[in-house]
């Protein structure tokens, strides 16, 4: 009985859920309805708009015309004021007085009226600084836009006689220069509200019949639900019950329940398919327990094996970097005191060089070790005379290795930046250049001004094509292992420029390989 009301329970929700369901269409079906509705009325505004835009300017081009000439074919008969006169009485006769909405008005540059039929009042009255409800200062904008070369359209609000009240209205205006006269006329746009309403009325229409198609359609759906749970429910109810008790009964053995208790062929599956699972699942947790129980004890004991191993690399890293930093002190002064004695010597220049070599890779492993302990704070340098001063420290590599340099630097180029993480990216870029040259090939060594805001660094050589640009600034990745080094340089300069907000650009080929650095002059990024 329980299981049944439950069923119960499972379809009434289901009849709720097609309610729920088909009023959430229904409303859908309102909604693009009504946002088709309005589309449609906004294009009927729109093309009624546009229509009576095009009435009221070839109106206006007309009369412009008749004006012109009536002018020029009595100019020398009669005075002025007589042609004036005939121009407004031939105005008068040839409008509609029946219809009060569409009539020509005339006003002078200076904001006059001289002809307005509906009402003679205003007749020789200064206008100009007029005012509608919104504010608009309707004559004086009418007479600027009349002087422009095709006229123009003007929307305000105004006065309908036929209403009585003010309504929306647009007016198309020209001039006369001759006279200095806008000459012009209107149409209130108030007439798209009828249009307007028939349309309402289609749609109103259209979805009472929507509405109406919903709900048969959901008629329906009910009373098939309504079928289904009187013929359904007591057979489906009998099986879930009696896998229920087979769940109960699997507690206390491990027997596969018998198949002629059910009548459906889906709950035998199920029935099998439970068996199966509840079985692997005794089996797998006797094993999870077994497992659990020394799984902790290793995970703690390799986690110390790997911190320990990972201090020690630490701890090696910074020791090792420290004794070079002695050695090498003591070979570049005795170098220094050698080349005072011998200037020359061949052997004393290739002993400098490897010495430098060993200082670039030190400050590298210096730097790396460092970088996250120390701050590098910003001050303006002189990238020119900087970078001349590093060229001049590895021109000895360089010549060792029958390479030389093509400069191209621009002076009193100034940077606000961090004069260490300066030099990593200088000297990696030139130490690369040395290390993937081709033999007695040039190394082009640029820096000028990209525009007002950005400086631009590039060393271009004559090397081989750097397959993997994707993978050139990963960690410990070298193009060519035959070359040395430990595949950290251009790791170190891509964390440099991604702080600091540089761009780098890589463009490799079969013929050369160039690397440009384009630095903001004063970015402000902290360290």
């Amino acid at each position: 009985m329980i299981k049944a009301k439950s069923l119960y329970h499972l379809i009434l929700y289901s009849i709720i859920f097609i309610i729920i369901l088909t009023s959430s269409f229904t409303f859908i079906i309102i909604e693009n309805a009504f946002d088709e509705f309005q589309e449609k009325i906004e294009i009927i505004k729109t093309d009624f708009e546009n229509k009576q835009k095009d009435i009221i300017k070839a109106e206006i081009k007309r009369t412009l015309k008749f004006v012109s000439y009536y002018h020029e074919t009595y100019k020398n008969i009669k005075s002025e004021k007589e042609i004036q006169d005939g121009i407004l009485y031939a105005l008068e006769h040839m409008r509609d007085k029946k219809d009060l909405s569409e009539y020509i008005f005339i006003y002078d540059f200076d904001g006059t009226s001289i002809y307005y039929p509906i009402s003679d009042k205003n007749i020789g009255k200064n206008l100009y600084e007029f005012t509608d409800a919104s504010g608009k200062k309707v004559v004086k904008e009418i007479i600027q836009i009349s002087q422009k070369k095709k006229g123009g359209f003007v929307q305000y609000i105004w006065y309908k006689p036929e209403i009585q009240k003010e309504a929306l209205k647009i007016s198309y205006s020209l001039s006369y220069k001759p006279w200095n006269w806008t000459i012009g006329t209107g149409i209130y746009l108030d007439e798209i509200n009828k249009v307007v309403q028939e349309k309402r009325e289609e749609y109103d229409e259209k979805i009472s019949n929507y509405i109406l198609q919903i709900l048969s359609l959901t008629i329906m759906l009910v009373l098939y639900s309504i079928f289904i749970y009187k013929n359904a429910t007591i057979l489906i109810v009998n099986d879930v019950r009696e896998i229920g008790e087979y769940f109960k009964e699997t507690q206390k053995d491990d027997t596969r329940i018998n198949q002629n208790r059910l009548i459906f062929g889906e709950f035998k599956v199920i029935a099998n398919y439970a068996y199966d699972a509840m079985h692997n699942i005794k089996y797998k947790n006797n094993m999870l327990i077994e497992l659990n129980s020394h799984l902790e004890e290793k995970v703690k004991e390799q986690t110390k094996e790997l911190t320990n191993l990972i201090d020690s690399q630490k701890k090696f890293l910074k020791n090792s970097v420290h004794e070079v930093n002695t050695p090498l002190s003591i070979i570049r002064t005795n170098v220094d005191l050698l080349k005072m004695n011998t200037p020359n010597n061949k052997y004393i220049s290739n002993i400098e060089s490897g010495a430098k070599i060993i200082q670039y890779i030190y400050d590298d492993l210096s730097y790396l070790i460092k970088k996250d302990r120390v701050e590098y704070p910003k001050e303006y340098i002189d990238f020119s005379s900087y970078l001349k001063e590093r060229l001049d420290f590895f021109y000895g590599i360089a010549t060792a290795n029958d390479l030389f340099f093509v400069l191209n630097i621009d002076e009193d180029i100034y940077i606000k930046f961090n004069k260490t993480e300066l030099q990593r990216i200088v000297d990696n870029n030139i130490s690369n250049s040395i290390k993937y040259s081709h033999a007695k090939s040039p190394i082009y060594v640029r820096l000028a001004y990209f525009n007002d805001e950005i400086i631009e660094f590039s060393v271009d050589t004559n090397s081989d094509e750097i397959k993997s640009k994707d993978y050139i600034f990963n960690d410990f990745y070298r193009e060519n292992d035959s070359r040395g080094g430990f595949g950290l340089g251009l790791k170190i300069v891509k964390e440099i420029c991604d702080k600091n907000l540089v761009i780098i650009n890589l463009d490799s080929n079969e013929k050369y390989t160039k690397f440009t650095y384009r630095f903001k002059i004063n970015e402000n990024t902290t360290s």
